[in-house]
């Protein structure tokens, strides 16, 4: 099964339904579309050489191009490996290098200097291409099995070099089916918006929508920009978007500006980052019953587990803060455990590392295999994520495995420690880390942004914190920050965190 089959049954069943939109202006429909894709195909096997099982890269910002040449690299068998436009040359070169790409598609085609990228990779413009009328040749997309690699997606790398997820057509297929069936219904009239990078789970989500012959829009700045979003919502209607919490922070905060409560969103899938329960309360405040949360990761792409937006908007359940704290239940196609130390299920309630198996976990990382045997055991993936399962079947996140921090022999989790500071009124953004401590082994760190910094000080959030939580959580220190560093897709780098506490720490000694 090749999963450039559901654009040329797309085409066929639906020549005229409209497909790709630059902004709210129409620019193919789904006849179009594939005829494109076809088109390009033919030009990467004609004038490039490109085989299948070959790789095929793409540096490009959002645009209607991107998912063309997608397909075209699919349509041929080839494996597409979009790369974040954001990153600089040189590690989009290394990741280019690592995954021996033969292509590597860029805006305008002039992004690497003549020698940057690895002996027997080229650059090509990606934008802007021209297809002619392509008759007969490659009518139907190259014959794949299941288990044929399609997708190499590259980690966002935030504590160390990204590997590369081996994805296939079988991991693709099965987490696009998961999609209307455990986060949201797909229909024609549906219009899925490109505001986060295509390079990642945004871009996931074009398959089903593609398959169900939804519109695929762009917006005119390539990225995300809440006004946009809330005027092509206007303009096109049951708009659907994949955004991480950062940007549904700030698309609730615009709405309140203008007064604007969501008409025309169909729906805001949000994951990838910690929704804090603060945060969503004002989601739902705002915008009613359209958020559905997804939890996943590369490796199991955007299909470990969803909460309903029913679930979600249900404010009126006496659980409701409980449930709502969660990432939601198994998604249809796979199992979900709670591992202990020696990979042992744990009972209900009790924390552990969460493993995942089903047919959309990984191959493996991409010629790596001391990290694939590390991460795939028996079947099983082992996310590095904490949490537990409640009798319900709801998974709730406590944090990575990494970011436990242990402080006077006690484990203490900063996801708990984060919830209870952002519900604080004065605190716009919060991350918590742990910094060596000669006494306690860890102590507790909170980087704290402000709304208004004249009214939060180091008291202020001790007193709110003893009041909501033990003391031996607390922070034994606050750093008052202009905005947290971040990567592209809106995760906090903890790892700048902890390196900024160390290089004080160290100048503190001199």
């Amino acid at each position: 099964m090749n999963i450039a089959n559901w654009l040329q049954a797309a085409g066929q069943r639906w020549p005229e339904r409209p497909a790709l939109f630059e902004g709210h202006r129409q620019i193919a429909d789904y006849r179009t579309f594939a005829n494109r894709a076809r088109g390009l195909a033919l030009q990467l096997v004609h004038e490039h050489g490109v085989r299948p099982g070959e790789r095929v890269a793409l540096l490009m910002k959002n645009c209607c191009e991107y998912l063309e040449l997608m397909y075209a690299v699919w349509w041929i068998g080839a494996v597409a490996v979009p790369i974040n436009c954001k990153l600089h040359r040189s590690e989009a070169g290394w990741i280019a290098d690592n995954a021996e790409a033969k292509l590597i598609f860029t805006d305008d085609g002039q992004v690497f200097a003549p020698g940057e990228l690895a002996e027997g990779c080229c650059e090509q413009a990606g934008r802007g291409r021209v297809v002619a009328d392509v008759g007969a040749a490659l009518a139907t997309p190259y014959t794949c099995t299941a288990d044929h690699l399609a997708w190499l997606f590259y980690t966002s790398g935030t504590t160390g070099r990204s590997k590369g997820v081996m994805l296939s057509h079988g991991n693709l297929t099965a987490m696009s089916l998961c999609y209307p069936v455990d986060v949201d219904p797909v229909n024609a009239d549906d219009a899925v918006v490109y505001a986060a990078p295509m390079s990642h789970g945004a871009g996931l989500y074009n398959f089903i929508h593609v398959r169900c012959g939804a519109r695929h829009v762009v917006p005119a700045s390539r990225g995300f920009k809440a006004q946009e979003v809330f005027d092509l919502a206007a303009r096109l209607g049951d708009v659907s978007l994949f955004a991480a919490p950062t940007m549904v922070k700030r698309m609730v905060e615009q709405a309140r500006v203008l007064g604007y409560a969501g008409d025309g969103i169909k729906t805001i899938v949000y994951g990838g980052a910690p929704m804090y329960l603060a945060d969503l309360q004002d989601a739902v405040d705002t915008f009613g019953a359209r958020l559905v949360q997804i939890y996943g990761q590369g490796e199991s792409p955007m299909t470990i587990s969803a909460l309903p937006r029913e679930v979600i908007a249900g404010r009126q359940r006496a659980d409701w803060a409980r449930v709502a704290a969660s990432v939601g239940l198994a998604h249809s196609c796979v199992d979900v455990q709670v591992l202990d130390g020696d990979r042992r299920p744990l009972p209900l309630g009790q924390p552990g590392q969460i493993a995942v198996r089903g047919p959309t976990v990984m191959h493996g990382y991409w010629r790596n295999e001391a990290a694939s045997r590390e991460t795939l055991v028996d079947g099983w993936l082992l996310t590095g994520d904490i949490g537990f399962l409640d009798e319900q079947g709801y998974l709730t996140l406590t944090d990575r495995c990494k970011d436990v921090i242990i402080s006077g022999g006690s484990n203490v989790y900063p996801r708990e420690v984060e919830e209870v500071l952002a519900l604080h009124p004065q605190v716009f953004e919060v991350c918590v880390v742990g910094e060596a401590d000669e006494q306690w082994g860890e102590s507790v760190v909170a980087f704290v942004v402000a709304r208004d910094a004249d009214l939060l000080d180091e008291r202020a959030l001790t007193a709110w914190f003893i009041e909501r939580m033990a003391s031996f959580k607390k922070p034994k220190k606050y750093v008052f920050l202009a905005e947290l560093p971040k990567n592209s897709y809106g995760k906090v780098l903890k790892t700048e965190l902890r390196h900024w506490l160390k290089e004080a720490a160290s100048a503190a000694v001199l």
